[in-house]
C-alpha cells in the first residue's frame, strides 16, 4: 500500500513538474519585451567611440571600434527586483555627463538620486521619472529619487560621457545613497535589491 502511495506522489510530482516546465517556457517572451517575464536579452550592438570621458567613479570609457550590447529591456521587476548599484555624480561636471533625463537638472552628491536602466526607467511601460524607489542593501534601506536614465541603447557619445550603453539591471546611485547605505565608494559597484514605492508612503 505505502508502495502504491510513493508511486502515486511519484507521477504527481512528474505531472507538476512538465506543467511548470511548459508555463515557464511560454513566459521566456521575446527579445526587447519584458513583460512576457523572461529574461532580458541583447537587441543590437553599438558601435563604440572614443572620446572625452570623465573616468571618475569607475566609469566604463567607450574604445573605437569595440561594439557593445544594447538591451531595449531590463528583468522584469518584483517585489525585491536584484540589481547592481553602481556610482554616479549627477551633480555638474559629474561623470553623469549632461543634466538629468528626467527633470533636466544637475543634482548634488549630497541628495538621495539615483538612476536606472533604460527598461526600468520607461521601456517596460511603467515610467518611473521623479517617483521614489527602495533600494536595500548591507542590511540597510534608503529611499531615493528617480532622476536619470542610464541609457542601455545609447552611448559613445558627449551626452552620456562617451560610455557604453548600461547594462540592463543597474540602479546608478549617487555618493548620497552609498553613504545611506553604509557601502564603501570605492568598490564601484554592489548587489542590491530594489523595488517601487507607492505615492505618499
Amino acid at each position: 500500500m505505502a508502495n502504491t502511495k510513493i508511486l502515486a506522489v511519484l507521477a504527481l510530482l512528474q505531472v507538476l513538474s512538465l506543467h511548470v516546465h511548459a508555463v515557464s517556457e511560454a513566459a521566456g517572451g521575446k527579445p526587447g519585451h519584458p513583460k512576457g517575464g523572461g529574461t532580458c536579452r541583447v537587441s543590437g550592438f553599438l558601435q563604440g567611440k572614443a572620446g572625452k570621458c570623465n573616468k571618475k567613479n569607475f566609469s566604463d570609457c567607450c574604445k573605437a571600434g569595440q561594439k557593445y550590447p544594447q538591451f531595449r529591456c531590463s528583468p522584469p521587476v518584483a517585489a525585491k527586483t536584484p540589481a547592481t548599484l553602481t556610482l554616479n555624480s549627477f551633480a555638474k561636471g559629474g561623470d553623469g555627463g549632461g543634466p538629468s533625463f528626467c527633470d533636466n537638472h544637475f543634482h548634488p552628491d549630497s541628495e538621495m538620486v539615483v538612476a536606472l536602466s533604460s527598461g526600468w526607467l520607461r521601456l517596460d511601460g511603467t515610467n518611473r521619472c521623479n517617483k521614489r524607489v527602495r533600494v536595500t542593501a548591507n542590511g540597510r534601506s534608503v529611499l531615493a529619487k528617480v532622476v536619470d536614465e542610464c541609457d542601455s541603447v545609447n552611448g559613445c557619445d558627449n551626452e552620456h560621457n562617451f560610455e557604453p550603453p548600461c547594462p540592463p539591471n543597474v540602479v546608478d546611485g549617487s555618493p548620497a545613497v552609498w553613504k545611506a547605505l553604509g557601502l564603501d565608494k570605492n568598490i564601484g559597484e554592489f548587489k542590491v535589491t530594489w523595488s517601487d514605492v507607492e505615492s505618499g508612503h
